[in-house]
């Protein structure tokens, strides 16, 4: 009746990258940035995340 470990694991990078997406396609990058960064999330899962984490398109800090 346990949850096992690699389903469970499996469910939270799912959820990190649809985060990880969500925040790709509502950055200033261009389109062709975007696209490149969502491709490489969805192809490598968990390194694409680990690459956005440290090297991917941020939120511009100023709100108007």
């Amino acid at each position: 009746m346990g949850i096992e470990v690699g389903g469970l694991l499996g469910l939270i990078i799912l959820v990190a990258n649809i985060w990880a997406i969500i925040n790709v396609i509502g950055s200033p990058a261009t389109t062709g940035a975007k696209v490149l960064w969502v491709v490489l999330i969805l192809l490598l899962p968990v390194l694409g995340l680990i690459l956005w984490l440290i090297m991917g398109p941020r939120k511009s800090a100023v709100t108007v």
